[in-house]
């Protein structure tokens, strides 16, 4: 081959990957702008809009407050606001935050935020009781979970690093805990504690943890480790930096204001169509004893909030016709015998505030 040859080759190499690039480039586009089209097509919705405006606003925190995501369809969609946990008929206040997922506790609060764009970034973004942005944290992936410890010290959330879902096979997750008041980690990713299963050290490369949630005293934590094919329920300790295995097949736990529970999701038969589904259980922790929440009939695909030590509440997909973005919470009590109740129409992500009057 001659030298000219060889040039013309290499123009032709250089064409083609230039033209492989900018389709590249341009699906990329495509898919921001059609992100970008859905969710400004949710702003121009005229579903009910929320009371307030997005302003920055203190809590009364005389008051259990229920703070949670707005998902009604509008100006205020994904947004964060908060109403008071005693009165249904109070207009709920909008605030400025935006977030994918929001806990909040004690004056401390976490939102885990994303950024539209190309490419997208997502962050944890810490906040104060005026709901003003005081760290942010860039975070490896989509947000998934989030919760803050009752004494609002800590911080805790989980992202996808790979895959978008617990139902998707392969997926891994980070799970980092930080100071809530310096943004400072804990630790940046859960692995780092030490794990131990019937004694022994776990030092398994597939370990994944997701869904935290604390003690009432904020020094423990409890979560979700998935390895060698098991989902299993782990205790840690925060000064120790360890964790143990203390229970099986539990995702998503969160730890009852009295410390005497754990309410958690488990999969169940996935029936003919393959897909997963997930039943609300609630653990007894000095006796193992499990009660099935069977009366909650639906796929529960969330980390359910404790209202108080006898109801937990959590979201569903709204029931509108065609569906929509717009979810619901519901309520339902942990006896195993009652029947869930609408609690709040466009929420998601519900945490309960000041929570001492909510009992």
């Amino acid at each position: 081959m001659t030298p000219a040859d060889k040039d013309a080759r290499g123009r032709r190499r250089a064409l083609a990957f230039g033209a492989v690039l900018l389709a590249t480039l341009g699906l990329a586009a495509g898919y921001a702008w059609h992100v970008a089209k859905r969710d400004a097509a949710a702003s121009r919705s005229t579903a009910p809009a929320l009371g307030g405006s997005a302003r920055v606003v203190p809590m009364d925190r005389a008051r259990p407050q229920l703070v949670y995501r707005s998902t009604a369809l509008g100006d205020g969609y994904g947004k964060v606001a908060f109403r008071p946990l005693d009165d249904a008929a109070s207009a709920s206040v909008l605030t400025p935050l935006s977030c994918e997922r929001v806990h909040f506790a004690a004056g401390h609060g976490v939102c885990l935020a994303s950024r539209r764009g190309l490419p997208t970034t997502y962050a944890a973004e810490l906040f104060n009781e005026r709901f003003e942005v005081i760290h942010s944290i860039a975070l490896a992936g989509p947000p998934s979970r989030a919760r803050m410890s009752p004494d609002g010290r800590y911080a805790a959330f989980t992202v996808f690093v790979s895959g978008h879902a617990y139902s998707n096979p392969g997926f891994t997750t980070r799970t980092s805990i930080v100071d809530a008041a310096t943004g400072r980690p804990v630790a940046q990713d859960l692995e780092a504690f030490e794990l131990l299963h019937d004694g022994r050290q776990v030092s398994a490369s597939d370990r994944n943890f997701w869904g935290v949630s604390f003690s009432p005293d904020g020094q423990r934590f409890v979560a979700t480790v998935g390895t060698g094919g098991q989902v299993m329920l782990v205790e840690g300790d925060i000064a120790s930096r360890r964790m143990r295995v203390i229970h099986g097949d539990v995702e998503c736990p969160s730890w009852s204001p009295d410390g005497s529970r754990i309410a958690f999701k488990r999969r169940s038969a996935s029936g003919a169509t393959g897909r997963v589904l997930w039943r609300l259980h609630v653990l007894e922790l000095a006796s193992g004893k499990e009660t099935a929440l069977l009366t909650e009939t639906r796929n529960v695909d969330d980390q359910v909030e404790w209202l108080n030590d006898r109801e937990i509440v959590y979201s569903m997909p709204d029931d509108a016709q065609p569906p929509t973005a717009a979810t619901q919470l519901w309520a339902l009590a942990v006896d195993g015998r009652s029947a869930p109740r609408a609690y709040l129409r466009f929420a998601y992500s519900p945490a309960v505030a000041n929570r001492a009057g909510a009992r």
